[in-house]
């Protein structure tokens, strides 16, 4: 895994983790989340990563025949914003591409959150990672399209005809949908993960 390769190379080069972090432009956080496997760099950074080490990126991936037949490192596109919030519109704009580790890419969008409305466990600028589907369990968080081609970022509940959305954030209130409206709300995806853009 990266994490591993990652943390390797810089010890045989005789780097701290702070020094790793100027040259690439990122906190020395950063570093530490990637070292640790809790998040994974940019695309653009891994590469990158990899030519300043004078490796392959598929080194630095661990992408050995068994791993790359399993596909667990993809990379996911970045589309549109979602706003955590109500009022954004789903846009279907090409912003890039992440990694992610899932085995089906084109089954998965990254969406870039905007808004405080699921503070502080989901902060503006993090990408949240999206299995694409169309329905969602109680207490699942998930990216929902109601009335005019808003979309929004949150818990999601179903009870007696009405559809809930919370946010984390208490000085957000929650929004209820139910008769025509819910004949306009789309369901676009679960939540399954979210990481800081650094």
């Amino acid at each position: 895994m990266l994490s591993k390769k990652l943390k390797q190379l810089r010890k045989e080069n005789k780097l701290t983790q702070g020094e790793l972090a100027a040259r690439f432009g990122v906190t020395q956080q950063a570093i530490a989340k990637w070292e640790a496997g809790r998040a994974l760099p940019e695309t653009e950074t891994i590469s990158r990563i990899a030519e300043f080490f004078g490796v392959t990126t598929d080194y630095l991936l661990d992408m050995t025949d068994t791993f790359a037949a399993i596909g667990t490192v993809s990379s996911v596109r970045i589309i549109g914003t979602v706003k955590a919030g109500y009022d954004a519109l789903a846009l279907e704009e090409d912003l890039g591409s992440a990694l992610a580790e899932v085995k089906d890419a084109e089954g998965y969008r990254y969406l870039v959150v905007k808004g405080d409305s699921m503070d502080p466990y989901i902060r503006e600028g993090d990408l949240a990672l999206v299995r694409l589907q169309s329905t969602l369990k109680n207490g699942d968080l998930g990216v929902v399209i109601y009335g005019d081609g808003e979309a929004t970022l949150k818990k999601y509940y179903y009870s007696d005809g009405a559809v809930t959305l919370v946010p984390f954030n208490d000085a957000y209130e929650t929004i209820t949908l139910r008769g025509h409206e819910l004949e306009r709300l789309m369901i676009f995806g679960k939540v399954v993960e979210t990481k800081t853009k650094w």
